[in-house]
Protein backbone atom coordinates (compact mmCIF):
# COMPACT_ATOMS: atom_id res chain seq x y z
CA UNK A 1 0.00 0.00 0.00
CA UNK A 2 1.38 3.30 -1.01
CA UNK A 3 1.74 5.72 1.96
CA UNK A 4 0.57 9.15 0.82
CA UNK A 5 2.64 12.38 0.66
CA UNK A 6 1.43 14.97 2.96
CA UNK A 7 2.82 18.35 3.37
CA UNK A 8 2.81 20.13 7.11
CA UNK A 9 3.28 23.71 7.30
CA UNK A 10 4.96 25.59 10.03
CA UNK A 11 3.17 28.41 11.03
CA UNK A 12 4.45 32.29 10.28
CA UNK A 13 6.56 33.21 13.17
CA UNK A 14 6.74 29.82 14.84
CA UNK A 15 9.75 26.94 15.11
CA UNK A 16 7.15 24.14 15.49
CA UNK A 17 3.75 23.01 14.84
CA UNK A 18 0.95 21.61 17.36
CA UNK A 19 -2.28 20.24 16.26
CA UNK A 20 -5.14 19.28 18.83
CA UNK A 21 -7.55 16.85 17.77
CA UNK A 22 -10.35 15.74 18.95
CA UNK A 23 -12.92 13.13 16.87
CA UNK A 24 -15.23 10.21 17.35
CA UNK A 25 -13.10 7.98 15.54
CA UNK A 26 -9.58 7.92 14.07
CA UNK A 27 -9.47 7.02 10.91
CA UNK A 28 -6.96 5.04 8.78
CA UNK A 29 -4.39 7.52 7.19
CA UNK A 30 -1.38 5.83 5.70
CA UNK A 31 0.83 8.63 5.11
CA UNK A 32 4.12 10.25 5.31
CA UNK A 33 5.95 13.40 5.96
CA UNK A 34 9.71 14.86 6.24
CA UNK A 35 8.91 16.01 9.94
CA UNK A 36 8.98 14.05 12.94
CA UNK A 37 5.86 13.56 14.55
CA UNK A 38 5.30 13.27 18.29
CA UNK A 39 1.93 12.26 19.33
CA UNK A 40 0.18 11.57 22.15
CA UNK A 41 -3.05 9.42 21.84
CA UNK A 42 -5.54 9.47 24.57
CA UNK A 43 -9.29 8.02 25.37
CA UNK A 44 -8.67 5.73 22.61
CA UNK A 45 -7.94 1.68 21.49
CA UNK A 46 -7.00 0.42 18.10
CA UNK A 47 -4.17 -0.12 15.71
CA UNK A 48 -0.84 1.43 15.42
CA UNK A 49 1.34 1.00 12.34
CA UNK A 50 4.41 2.52 11.76
CA UNK A 51 6.73 1.14 9.23
CA UNK A 52 6.26 -2.21 9.01
CA UNK A 53 5.09 -2.14 12.99
CA UNK A 54 1.47 -2.97 13.51
CA UNK A 55 0.32 -3.83 17.55
CA UNK A 56 -2.51 -2.50 19.29
CA UNK A 57 -2.80 0.56 21.63
CA UNK A 58 -4.68 1.95 24.27
CA UNK A 59 -5.15 4.75 26.59
CA UNK A 60 -2.58 6.75 26.01
CA UNK A 61 0.14 6.21 23.78
CA UNK A 62 2.96 8.49 23.68
CA UNK A 63 4.85 7.67 19.81
CA UNK A 64 8.07 9.63 17.85
CA UNK A 65 7.55 9.04 14.49
CA UNK A 66 10.88 9.95 12.39
CA UNK A 67 10.94 11.59 8.68
CA UNK A 68 9.28 10.29 5.83
CA UNK A 69 8.32 6.69 7.61
CA UNK A 70 4.94 5.70 6.81
CA UNK A 71 2.57 5.73 9.99
CA UNK A 72 -1.25 5.93 10.79
CA UNK A 73 -3.41 4.92 13.92
CA UNK A 74 -7.29 3.13 13.55
CA UNK A 75 -9.29 3.73 16.27
CA UNK A 76 -11.88 0.75 17.24
CA UNK A 77 -13.54 2.30 20.14
CA UNK A 78 -13.24 5.68 22.97
CA UNK A 79 -12.00 4.19 26.47
CA UNK A 80 -14.65 6.88 27.56
CA UNK A 81 -18.03 6.67 25.36
CA UNK A 82 -19.19 10.09 26.44
CA UNK A 83 -15.54 11.78 25.64
CA UNK A 84 -14.05 12.19 22.23
CA UNK A 85 -10.68 10.64 21.07
CA UNK A 86 -7.79 13.01 21.25
CA UNK A 87 -4.55 13.52 19.78
CA UNK A 88 -1.58 16.06 20.78
CA UNK A 89 0.27 16.44 17.93
CA UNK A 90 3.79 18.09 17.42
CA UNK A 91 5.68 18.45 14.08
CA UNK A 92 9.10 19.61 14.22
CA UNK A 93 11.96 19.51 12.05
CA UNK A 94 14.87 17.92 12.52
CA UNK A 95 17.33 20.36 11.38
CA UNK A 96 15.65 22.71 13.76
CA UNK A 97 16.42 20.23 16.69
CA UNK A 98 19.88 19.40 15.33
CA UNK A 99 20.56 23.33 15.34
CA UNK A 100 18.65 23.81 18.85
CA UNK A 101 21.65 21.15 20.45
CA UNK A 102 23.93 22.60 18.20
CA UNK A 103 23.87 26.16 19.73
CA UNK A 104 22.39 25.66 23.28
CA UNK A 105 24.01 22.76 25.61
CA UNK A 106 21.10 22.01 27.31
CA UNK A 107 19.53 21.19 24.41
CA UNK A 108 22.23 18.68 23.29
CA UNK A 109 20.59 15.86 24.19
CA UNK A 110 17.84 16.12 21.08
CA UNK A 111 20.73 14.75 18.66
CA UNK A 112 20.37 11.56 20.77
CA UNK A 113 16.84 11.49 20.90
CA UNK A 114 16.98 11.99 16.91
CA UNK A 115 19.34 9.35 16.61
CA UNK A 116 17.04 6.84 19.02
CA UNK A 117 14.06 7.60 16.57
CA UNK A 118 15.28 6.15 13.80
CA UNK A 119 12.86 2.98 13.91
CA UNK A 120 9.67 5.12 15.81
CA UNK A 121 9.66 5.03 19.38
CA UNK A 122 6.81 4.19 22.32
CA UNK A 123 7.45 5.69 25.11
CA UNK A 124 6.45 4.32 28.50
CA UNK A 125 3.28 5.66 30.18
CA UNK A 126 5.34 7.23 32.64
CA UNK A 127 6.71 9.68 29.72
CA UNK A 128 2.84 9.92 28.75
CA UNK A 129 1.74 11.26 32.27
CA UNK A 130 4.62 13.88 31.94
CA UNK A 131 3.43 15.05 28.42
CA UNK A 132 -0.63 14.82 29.19
CA UNK A 133 0.76 16.96 32.48
CA UNK A 134 2.15 19.65 29.52
CA UNK A 135 -0.98 19.86 27.53
CA UNK A 136 -1.85 23.25 29.10
CA UNK A 137 1.39 25.33 27.68
CA UNK A 138 1.57 22.54 24.30
CA UNK A 139 -1.90 24.11 23.48
CA UNK A 140 -1.47 27.52 24.77
CA UNK A 141 -2.41 30.65 22.27
CA UNK A 142 1.41 32.17 22.89
CA UNK A 143 4.14 30.34 20.31
CA UNK A 144 6.46 31.03 23.07
CA UNK A 145 4.94 29.01 25.47
CA UNK A 146 4.01 26.02 23.08
CA UNK A 147 8.04 25.95 21.85
CA UNK A 148 8.96 25.86 25.86
CA UNK A 149 6.80 23.18 26.42
CA UNK A 150 7.46 21.25 23.70
CA UNK A 151 11.58 21.96 24.21
CA UNK A 152 10.75 20.70 27.75
CA UNK A 153 9.30 17.60 26.50
CA UNK A 154 11.91 16.52 24.09
CA UNK A 155 14.81 17.15 26.25
CA UNK A 156 12.98 14.64 29.35
CA UNK A 157 12.34 12.12 26.53
CA UNK A 158 15.63 11.78 25.17
CA UNK A 159 16.24 10.27 28.34
CA UNK A 160 13.22 8.15 28.85
CA UNK A 161 12.36 4.44 28.54
CA UNK A 162 11.33 3.55 25.01
CA UNK A 163 10.83 1.01 22.66
CA UNK A 164 11.80 0.99 19.29
CA UNK A 165 8.75 -0.08 16.59
CA UNK A 166 9.76 -0.64 13.16
CA UNK A 167 12.57 -3.17 12.27
CA UNK A 168 16.03 -2.20 11.33
CA UNK A 169 15.18 -3.05 8.28
CA UNK A 170 12.06 -1.28 7.75
CA UNK A 171 13.98 1.83 8.96
CA UNK A 172 16.98 1.36 6.93
CA UNK A 173 15.00 1.29 3.78
CA UNK A 174 13.26 4.64 4.41
CA UNK A 175 16.53 6.03 4.97
CA UNK A 176 17.74 4.80 1.53
CA UNK A 177 14.60 5.60 -0.35
CA UNK A 178 15.08 9.07 1.56
CA UNK A 179 19.05 9.31 0.22
CA UNK A 180 18.13 8.02 -2.98
CA UNK A 181 15.57 10.89 -3.61
CA UNK A 182 17.79 13.37 -2.83
CA UNK A 183 20.47 12.09 -5.59
CA UNK A 184 17.64 12.32 -8.19
CA UNK A 185 16.20 15.56 -7.19
CA UNK A 186 16.47 17.40 -9.97
CA UNK A 187 16.00 14.12 -12.52
CA UNK A 188 13.01 14.53 -14.58
CA UNK A 189 11.03 11.36 -13.01
CA UNK A 190 11.52 12.49 -9.22
CA UNK A 191 8.35 11.65 -7.23
CA UNK A 192 5.40 13.53 -6.83
CA UNK A 193 6.89 15.24 -3.47
CA UNK A 194 10.08 16.04 -5.16
CA UNK A 195 8.31 17.47 -7.98
CA UNK A 196 5.77 19.83 -5.64
CA UNK A 197 8.32 20.60 -3.29
CA UNK A 198 10.80 22.72 -6.22
CA UNK A 199 6.83 24.20 -6.82
CA UNK A 200 6.12 25.09 -3.70
CA UNK A 201 10.59 26.62 -2.86
CA UNK A 202 9.92 28.56 -5.89
CA UNK A 203 6.38 30.45 -4.70
CA UNK A 204 7.89 30.68 -1.24
CA UNK A 205 11.43 32.60 -2.86
CA UNK A 206 9.57 34.07 -5.23
CA UNK A 207 5.39 34.73 -4.31
CA UNK A 208 5.77 38.92 -4.75
CA UNK A 209 6.56 38.40 -8.42
CA UNK A 210 4.07 38.10 -10.78
CA UNK A 211 4.83 34.06 -11.72
CA UNK A 212 3.84 32.55 -14.86
CA UNK A 213 1.59 28.99 -14.64
CA UNK A 214 4.66 27.66 -16.94
CA UNK A 215 7.33 28.83 -15.04
CA UNK A 216 5.59 26.47 -12.06
CA UNK A 217 5.22 23.40 -15.06
CA UNK A 218 8.73 23.84 -16.29
CA UNK A 219 10.42 23.58 -12.73
CA UNK A 220 8.13 20.73 -11.71
CA UNK A 221 8.60 18.87 -15.22
CA UNK A 222 4.77 18.60 -15.65
CA UNK A 223 1.55 19.38 -17.60
CA UNK A 224 -0.46 22.27 -16.24
CA UNK A 225 -3.22 19.84 -15.56
CA UNK A 226 -0.87 17.30 -13.43
CA UNK A 227 0.45 20.18 -11.59
CA UNK A 228 -2.90 20.75 -10.51
CA UNK A 229 -3.86 17.78 -9.82
CA UNK A 230 -0.95 17.03 -7.69
CA UNK A 231 -0.94 20.55 -6.16
CA UNK A 232 -4.79 19.89 -5.18
CA UNK A 233 -3.97 16.40 -3.98
CA UNK A 234 -0.90 17.59 -1.31
CA UNK A 235 -1.61 20.59 -0.41
CA UNK A 236 -5.50 20.43 -0.28
CA UNK A 237 -6.11 23.86 -2.51
CA UNK A 238 -5.47 25.52 -5.91
CA UNK A 239 -2.01 27.24 -6.42
CA UNK A 240 -3.89 30.50 -6.78
CA UNK A 241 -5.50 30.07 -3.40
CA UNK A 242 -1.65 29.21 -2.13
CA UNK A 243 0.19 31.85 -3.56
CA UNK A 244 -2.44 33.94 -2.57
CA UNK A 245 -2.42 32.68 1.37
CA UNK A 246 1.92 33.42 1.05
CA UNK A 247 0.97 36.97 -0.18
CA UNK A 248 -1.82 38.10 2.23
CA UNK A 249 0.48 36.72 5.29
CA UNK A 250 3.26 38.60 4.06
CA UNK A 251 0.99 41.29 4.09
CA UNK A 252 -0.07 40.67 7.42
CA UNK A 253 3.00 40.76 8.90
CA UNK A 254 4.24 44.28 7.50
CA UNK A 255 1.07 45.89 8.51
CA UNK A 256 2.30 45.30 12.18
CA UNK A 257 6.42 45.46 11.61
CA UNK A 258 6.73 48.01 9.69
CA UNK A 259 5.61 51.34 9.18
CA UNK A 260 5.76 51.35 5.20
CA UNK A 261 1.89 52.41 3.43
CA UNK A 262 -0.30 50.27 2.58
CA UNK A 263 0.22 50.56 -0.96
CA UNK A 264 3.47 49.59 -0.49
CA UNK A 265 2.66 46.59 1.34
CA UNK A 266 0.45 46.36 -1.46
CA UNK A 267 3.27 45.99 -3.98
CA UNK A 268 5.61 44.37 -1.88
CA UNK A 269 3.55 41.18 -1.34
CA UNK A 270 2.37 40.72 -4.94
CA UNK A 271 -0.59 42.86 -5.56
CA UNK A 272 -0.17 45.58 -8.00
CA UNK A 273 -3.60 47.00 -7.48
CA UNK A 274 -4.69 48.38 -4.30
CA UNK A 275 -8.20 48.28 -4.74
CA UNK A 276 -7.59 44.23 -5.47
CA UNK A 277 -5.09 43.74 -2.62
CA UNK A 278 -8.16 45.57 0.02
CA UNK A 279 -10.60 42.89 -1.51
CA UNK A 280 -8.30 40.19 -0.91
CA UNK A 281 -6.81 41.16 2.49
CA UNK A 282 -10.71 41.65 3.51
CA UNK A 283 -11.63 38.06 2.06
CA UNK A 284 -8.89 36.30 3.96
CA UNK A 285 -8.42 38.46 7.20
CA UNK A 286 -12.57 39.46 7.56
CA UNK A 287 -11.56 43.48 7.84
CA UNK A 288 -9.25 45.87 5.86
CA UNK A 289 -5.87 45.96 5.95
CA UNK A 290 -6.08 50.06 7.40
CA UNK A 291 -8.75 48.63 10.36
CA UNK A 292 -5.99 45.37 10.85
CA UNK A 293 -3.36 48.06 11.47
CA UNK A 294 -5.27 50.48 13.25
CA UNK A 295 -6.56 47.37 15.66
CA UNK A 296 -3.15 46.32 16.18
CA UNK A 297 -1.84 49.69 17.23
CA UNK A 298 -4.45 50.25 20.03
CA UNK A 299 -4.56 47.06 21.40
CA UNK A 300 -0.93 45.27 21.20
CA UNK A 301 -2.78 42.04 19.28
CA UNK A 302 -4.42 41.16 16.27
CA UNK A 303 -8.33 41.34 15.82
CA UNK A 304 -9.74 37.79 17.21
CA UNK A 305 -11.74 37.16 14.40
CA UNK A 306 -9.43 37.98 12.12
CA UNK A 307 -8.91 34.70 9.96
CA UNK A 308 -5.90 32.80 10.21
CA UNK A 309 -4.26 34.89 13.61
CA UNK A 310 -3.03 33.54 15.90
CA UNK A 311 -2.76 29.78 14.69
CA UNK A 312 -5.52 27.42 15.38
CA UNK A 313 -4.42 24.81 16.91
CA UNK A 314 -7.30 23.19 16.12
CA UNK A 315 -7.01 22.97 12.69
CA UNK A 316 -4.70 20.55 10.52
CA UNK A 317 -2.29 21.89 7.39
CA UNK A 318 -4.26 22.13 4.47
CA UNK A 319 -2.94 19.25 3.09
CA UNK A 320 -3.80 17.25 5.80
CA UNK A 321 -7.64 18.01 6.72
CA UNK A 322 -8.05 16.80 2.83
CA UNK A 323 -10.10 13.74 2.87
CA UNK A 324 -8.07 10.17 2.64
CA UNK A 325 -9.43 7.66 0.97
CA UNK A 326 -10.14 4.89 2.90
CA UNK A 327 -8.98 1.18 2.51
CA UNK A 328 -10.86 -1.65 2.00
CA UNK A 329 -8.35 -3.46 3.60
CA UNK A 330 -5.81 -2.76 5.79
CA UNK A 331 -2.50 -4.52 6.75
CA UNK A 332 -2.90 -7.34 9.44
CA UNK A 333 -0.77 -7.93 12.04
Amino acid sequence: MKPQYERVTIPSGCSIRVYHRQLAQIPFEWHHHPEYELTLTMNSRGRRFIGDHIADYSGDDLVLVPPDMPHTWASTEPIDASAPQVAIVVWFGGDWARRMADCCPEFASLRTLLRRAAPGLRFSSEAATLMRARMAALLDQSPRVRLGAVLDVLVQLAEAQAEPLASPAAHKREARERGSAADVASHARASEAERLNRVLDLLDRRFHEPLRIAELCEVANLSERSLHRYFVRHVGESVGRYLNRLRIGYATRQLTDTRWPIALIATKAGFPNLANFNRQFLSARGITPGAYRRFFETHGHAPKNAAGTPQNLHTRPPSLERPVRRQRHKPSA
